[in-house]
């Protein structure tokens, strides 16, 4: 949240002209007043209205069992060319990208290919004096964000719009930094444990992460459209991404996995079912991870969740970002959950 706040301040100095900069500083009334309005009656109506609170574009989808798939889109996919945002958009997921590599790592430790119990230093010698508790901070530990190892994206030098363009550049922002605290002291979310992560499941597997998630996870649950990075696919496929207040179309920095609304709501249900892991690898994934996840990179916001109460996973995709956008994204998508309840209990 603290880099968000400096991306803020730095984007407001560099591109937003002064005229508008009271839109980023003044508190999110635009948020407050979605929440304050009455309860629409179906989930089309309130994706709609997103579209009022300052959203460029919305993708919903939901997954009500014994109900097909229902997809609800609003705004604009580019806002620049006029193109509607549709349902088949590919979309950067940021965070949510983490729950597949924690599926990895569950599938790798009760393949015995690595232990969760293994220090970074096992796998990575040369790191001891460079990251702090090296010898003892465990791959456990740094899914569980209970390493301390600082968070790249906090640093000075990382910079949203134009991110480190290799794995090395990143690390190298923490590098001989203090741990933020002792190893399973407390928890404390980093990039950099994922970071470190998929550094080492790549050493221990000799090839890339997603080619493994591609065999562990995608072509098991016929997941064609969930791709490594923005590289991988036809830009014209990919939803465009803005800040409030600057013109720029954020889709081309390279920001991680991309997929359809349809490919993580179809993952999630899995993972959240139990049909995607073992019943051992589910005992293992259950004590390092969750269930559930949010998304954030420049341009992009993203919610991941499976309802148990209504059995439902609803997956919101919001191409749109700022310190408003945040709570209004979060509002809309309560107020989806709350209609869906309501149908529910009719």
């Amino acid at each position: 949240m603290q880099n968000k706040k400096r991306i803020t301040r730095t984007l407001r100095m560099i591109m937003i002209p002064a005229g508008i900069i009271s839109i980023v500083i003044f508190p999110p009334w635009i948020g407050i007043w979605a929440w304050m309005k009455p309860l629409p009656s179906t989930v089309q109506e309130q994706v709609d209205d997103a579209i009022g609170h300052g959203l460029d574009g919305i993708i919903v989808y939901v997954d009500q069992a014994g109900q097909p798939p229902a997809f609800h889109t609003a705004g604009w996919k580019d806002r620049v060319q006029k193109i509607p945002a549709g349902p088949q958009s590919l979309f950067k997921i940021a965070s949510i990208s983490k729950l597949y590599v924690a599926v990895a790592a569950a599938k790798l430790h009760n393949a015995q290919i690595l232990s969760l119990d293994d220090t970074l230093a096992d796998h990575f010698p040369e790191l001891v004096g460079r990251i702090a508790n090296a010898k003892t901070i465990t791959l456990r530990l740094m899914l569980q964000h209970r390493s301390g190892i600082p968070n790249l994206t906090d640093q000075p030098g990382y910079r949203w719009e134009d991110p480190p363009k290799t794995n090395q550049a990143k690390l190298d922002l923490v590098l001989d930094l203090p741990a933020d605290f002792q190893p399973d002291e407390k928890y404390s979310y980093s990039n950099t444990n994922f970071l470190l992560l998929a550094e080492t499941f790549e050493k221990a597997l000799g090839h890339g992460l997603h080619q493994y998630i591609e065999a562990e996870i995608l072509e098991p649950l016929e997941l064609s459209q969930t791709f490594s990075s923005i590289h991988d696919v036809d830009l014209d496929d990919v939803m465009s991404g803005y800040y409030v207040g600057i013109e720029a179309d954020f889709k081309e920095v390279d920001a991680g996995m991309v997929a359809t609304a349809e490919d993580v709501g179809i993952f999630l249900r899995a993972l959240n079912e139990g049909s995607l892991l073992t019943e051992k690898e589910q005992e293992i994934y259950a004590s390092v991870y969750g269930y559930e996840h949010k998304g954030w990179v420049l341009g992009y916001q993203s919610i991941a969740r499976y309802h148990q109460d209504i059995d439902t996973v609803v997956i919101q995709f919001v191409n749109t970002v700022s310190d408003q956008t945040e709570l209004t994204t979060l509002v809309v998508y309560n107020r989806i959950i709350r209609i869906l309840r309501e149908k529910a209990e009719d």
